[in-house]
């Protein structure tokens, strides 16, 4: 084994009992068709089944410590924890890029740094860890190196909401009032629309946003809106 797989066992305090397994997580795609004959496969079959493993510790660690939320938040929130960029983050923090095993393409490209390749390793370790420690130490894992670092701001932030969804929770907070959007211009030919919004507040227009889609020019109006008058009144 080599030494960054070593390093990396002492690092999570977990010593895989198959060690060929544990390789197996770390071995992009790339790197076999540079090295056919390698003896294992890629870990997108572990991958695969990580997805499914960490989507069912979130549901259990939600339904478990946060009872007071809704269905439809335990889907918001799932959502937003097990998203790429916050599975790739805690794969950073545990430097899984520095275990992989990729093409000279890959390393030229910056692989491992990448969004994707990251966030994929960290699901194939869940999954790794999944069938030679069993779901509890997985669950562990989980909630140390991913959940410790992002669940609580989510949930506290309401980050798992969608942009329209926070800020018609803010306007009906502050002034009992839904936000209002209006279509104001739609162009370009059908299979490629071009919508634009504006979501005003009371008689005060706050923001517009553009999108393929009167929802996706709506998102992104509400967007626009947060980011510009967050922490301001309306009146």
């Amino acid at each position: 084994m080599s030494d960054h797989l070593k390093l990396f066992e002492e690092k999570i305090g977990i010593h895989f009992q198959n060690q060929t397994l544990f390789k197996n997580v770390f071995i992009h795609r790339s790197y076999l068709n540079e090295h056919r004959r390698y003896y294992l496969p890629s870990n997108e079959k572990l991958e695969f089944l990580g997805d499914s493993v960490l989507s069912l510790i979130t549901s259990i660690y939600l339904y478990k410590n946060y009872r007071e939320l809704r269905e439809g938040d335990y889907t918001d929130i799932k959502a937003a924890i097990v998203r790429t960029e916050s599975l790739a983050a805690a794969a950073r923090t545990l430097d899984l890029g520095s275990c992989l095993l990729l093409s000279h393409g890959e390393e030229r490209g910056r692989g491992r740094t990448n969004t994707n390749i990251l966030a994929d390793c960290f699901e194939a370790l869940v999954a790794g860890i999944f069938l030679d420690r069993g779901f509890e130490s997985a669950y562990q894992f989980v909630v140390k190196y991913l959940f410790s670092q992002k669940l609580k701001h989510i949930i506290t932030a309401k980050a798992y909401l969608s942009p329209k969804s926070r800020f018609q929770e803010i306007v009906q907070a502050r002034h009992k009032i839904l936000p209002v959007y209006r279509l104001i211009d739609e162009s370009g030919p059908d299979h490629r629309k071009n919508f634009q919004v504006t979501v005003s507040v009371g008689k005060k227009l706050i923001a517009c946003g553009r999108g393929n889609s009167k929802k996706e020019a709506e998102e992104e109006a509400a967007k626009n809106a947060l980011e510009k008058t967050l922490g301001k009144d309306y009146n």
